[in-house]
């Protein structure tokens, strides 16, 4: 069966539905007993949209690794133009997990060692890259100068956020990066590990991350819309945000590539890439079991702030994991995992539960809607065991 459904530019996204009756009546079951419909799902979305004021949310569902629900409701601007499934959307912290897939392809292929020491890549220590041109490219890596640590950073601990940084170093309040623990000792996100490894790879190996990741997984999937950087042509078809107090935020463009969220997207191929990436396309079954395996428990009551006292053993989320690039749960479908990605006007989620490779992605042009996610991912894929009060901390969700 397949589903049409109509773009800007008379263009078309055609989807091939797992489903043997029409789309009407079509229902896709859930572990819980539970099943959703198109026009079901239509309605969930309508009214969390009203329920939180969101101007723009867009939903895709993957079932058995195939995309089967990909649409995008409201609009993409301060005008009243519609989202859609291909409007340019910016991708966030989602970009990381993209980066990490990338990266296990890289380590699969013997370029990288997952586990090998940074200093082992670099060519002169890592405190000495001083350059103003490179401090404003990636970081200020002077901080680090006189602490030795640096040299146990692998890019294992910096894809699971456990280098021992804060989200980024400018956050500091002398502006100096530093290390809080030891690394790979305990859970703290950072994205500046993330451009650490970005580093690591373009100063240390010679390679383009920004090339890598077009030819590696965006042309490999056949995502024509997504970039690392801005592209002129994205103009015409591009989603403002939105913030909580209800102002306009115009989309950012982006032209410094940054593993850590420079990723501009779109709902029709996000959706490509989640179905991929449960699938396991492109990496063996081995590489593929490592990005979610819980490699490093997580004992924060939240995400954020960065890093924060962990919670003695009985009083943390159960469960709860640092995967490569994503984070790993354990509920009553199985082992799952999520990633989110958010800005002052950005919300975006994407949670796949491993059996019968089942995921939710939702991007979100306006931030005040992710207080609905929880609500729309249970919708679909019943009770998961995500750890949505870890995620979002003291919002209030619906």
């Amino acid at each position: 069966m397949m589903r049409t459904i109509s773009m800007k530019r008379g263009t078309a996204l055609t989807m091939t539905f797992a489903l043997a009756s029409t789309l009407g009546c079509a229902t896709v079951p859930t572990t819980g007993g539970r099943a959703w419909t198109p026009s079901g799902l239509d309605a969930e979305v309508a009214r969390a949209m009203q329920d939180t004021g969101a101007k723009g949310l867009a939903l895709a569902v993957i079932e058995d690794g195939q995309p089967v629900y990909v649409q995008s409701h409201g609009v993409r601007n301060a005008a009243g133009e519609p989202l859609q499934p291909d409007t340019i959307m910016y991708g966030a912290s989602l970009t990381k997990a993209v980066f990490a897939y990338m990266v296990a392809q890289l380590a699969e292929e013997g370029v990288i060692g997952l586990d090998t020491p940074i200093d082992r890549f670099l060519p002169k220590p890592l405190p000495d890259y001083t350059d103003p041109q490179l401090e404003d490219r990636y970081a200020r890596w002077s901080g680090l100068a006189g602490d030795e640590r640096w040299r146990a950073l692998t890019p294992r601990i910096l894809l699971t956020h456990s280098a021992g940084f804060a989200n980024f170093g400018f956050l500091e309040p002398d502006g100096k990066l530093r290390f809080h623990f030891d690394p790979g000792s305990r859970y703290a996100y950072s994205g500046e590990g993330l451009i650490l490894l970005q580093f690591v790879l373009e100063q240390g190996l010679g390679l383009d991350v920004g090339r890598e990741m077009q030819r590696r997984v965006f042309d490999r999937f056949g995502m024509t819309d997504t970039s690392m950087v801005w592209r002129p042509d994205f103009a015409d078809n591009l989603a403002d945000g939105w913030t909580l107090e209800g102002k306009v935020e115009a989309h950012d463009e982006r032209s410094k590539v940054r593993a850590a969220g420079s990723m501009d997207t779109t709902l029709a191929d996000f959706a490509r890439f989640a179905a991929a990436y449960v699938r396991g396309e492109g990496l063996t079954d081995a590489t593929r079991a490592e990005l979610t395996r819980p490699q490093l428990p997580i004992g924060t009551a939240s995400q954020f702030p960065t890093p924060q006292p962990e919670l003695p053993p009985e009083s943390r989320h159960r469960d709860l994991a640092a995967g490569l690039g994503v984070v790993v749960f354990d509920g009553p479908q199985g082992r799952g995992f999520l990633k989110g990605g958010h800005n002052d006007s950005t919300g975006n989620i994407w949670v796949c539960v491993e059996r019968r490779r089942r995921c939710v992605v939702l991007l979100s042009n306006d931030v005040r809607a992710e207080p609905a996610f929880p609500r729309l991912v249970r919708a679909i894929l019943g009770e998961t065991g995500a750890p949505w009060s870890w995620e979002y901390g003291s919002l209030p969700l619906l």
